[in-house]
């Protein structure tokens, strides 16, 4: 039976070549649609690094003063400050908040073994992880005990330690980082196994986390992270900006929950996902409408072969499979060369992580379904139209 229908498929071949190309085209479409669904799944389901349950940030707004000039004192004052309220479990300061799109990039490399390699950085203060529900690896967060270090501490996410440190454990290593023309040297205390900041659909990337010291740096930052008892209503930002004003009345202060800037973020992310999928929906159905009209046409076209085999004792189930698994089959020669050119991808890691092979196997396993659901549906009809027919009727065509 198959030997039969690859000699019909064959035999037609320039006829089914646009409809092959068609079938080839929403293949790929559809296959582009669910490797980045299950990529996105697949980031989803894995860790971000950190909680973040019950934390709040807040964003503090100086006016017309420059950062630079915030007096150090006004941190620990902030800090005491929050910590005052029965419902404030743990404060501390970073350069820019999770749940954000905000990025700092710097250069670091490795004297021991030459790598050198451009990372994302966080400036943290000792009381960051115990707000956030970082999770450390290995080693520790930073503590009071890195005061006045000779060295400056720094902790590395898994990622970048392989790079900086291949095949070699990285605690108490020592690194140096460039900013513009000045070097500094770091060592590493602690070893984070992620940390992506943005959203839970964002690409794991290089990271590394330096100390906020404000007796001893002169930079600056204006965010805080603020970790409060489980339970506690949303009326607590009212308690929360009272108390800072207590500090600074001059300065405003942006409060937000960070489950509703994760929220925000995942919205964000979803839209294009969205649009995406209608107008794959609005070409697919375009594709299951030319399908349906071309076998509809060859259906008319093939009358006098379908009578000569009712004739000859073809029974009308006998037809209307072989018209279903005709379409089948042309579906299927349509897809090996696509599969065949797409299987480069992640053999050649042209994609990187984007597309692996659970990714790859999981899209190619899901548009294969959709073709071949779309080509049973479209072939229903033509089908049983074809198995109605008498060969009486045969005689008829011209």
């Amino acid at each position: 039976m198959l030997r039969h229908l690859l000699q019909l498929t064959w035999k037609r071949k320039s006829r089914n070549l646009m409809l092959s190309l068609e079938i080839l085209l929403a293949f790929a479409i559809v296959f582009g649609i669910a490797a980045f669904v299950l990529r996105s799944w697949q980031l989803y389901r894995e860790p971000i690094g950190f909680d973040g349950t019950d934390a709040w940030s807040v964003q503090v707004a100086t006016g017309d003063a420059k950062a630079e000039s915030i007096p150090a004192d006004v941190y620990d004052k902030l800090r005491r400050a929050l910590l005052a309220l029965p419902a404030v479990r743990e404060a501390g300061f970073a350069s820019y908040s999770p749940y954000t799109n905000s990025t700092w990039t710097t250069d670091v490399d490795s004297p021991a073994t030459g790598a050198k390699v451009s990372t994302n950085i966080l400036e943290a203060s000792d009381g960051f992880a115990a707000a956030t529900g970082m999770r450390v690896a290995r080693g520790r967060w930073f503590s009071a005990a890195d005061e006045g270090a000779a060295v400056q501490p720094a902790l590395l996410n898994r990622r970048l330690a392989a790079v900086l440190f291949p095949g070699q454990d990285a605690l108490g290593r020592r690194f140096t980082r460039t900013d513009g023309r000045v070097t500094t040297t770091l060592e590493v205390i602690g070893i984070v196994d992620t940390y992506r900041h943005r959203h839970p659909l964002m690409t794991p990337v290089n990271f590394v986390f330096t100390r906020f010291a404000p007796q001893a740096s002169a930079a600056r930052v204006r965010t805080m992270l603020v970790k409060l008892a489980p339970g506690t209503p949303r009326s607590v930002e009212a308690a929360l900006n009272r108390q800072l004003r207590l500090v600074r009345n001059d300065w405003s202060y942006t409060i937000q929950p960070l489950a509703a800037m994760r929220a925000s973020q995942m919205k964000e992310q979803l839209v294009p996902l969205a649009v995406i999928a209608v107008i794959a929906a609005f070409m697919l159905a375009m594709v299951a409408f030319g399908l349906f009209g071309v076998l509809w046409q060859n259906t008319t076209r093939r009358i006098p072969e379908i009578g000569l085999r009712r004739a000859v004792g073809a029974r009308a189930g006998d037809i209307y499979r072989q018209i279903v698994l005709e379409q089948l089959l042309l579906s299927s020669v349509a897809m090996l060369p696509g599969l065949a050119l797409l299987a480069q991808l992640p053999l050649t890691g042209a994609l990187g992580a984007s597309l692996d092979w659970p990714v790859f196997l999981g899209a190619a396993a899901l548009s294969m379904g959709v073709i071949y659901l779309l080509s049973l549906l479209c072939s229903l009809y033509p089908g049983w139209r074809a198995s109605r027919l008498h060969p009486a009727q045969a005689l008829h065509y011209e």
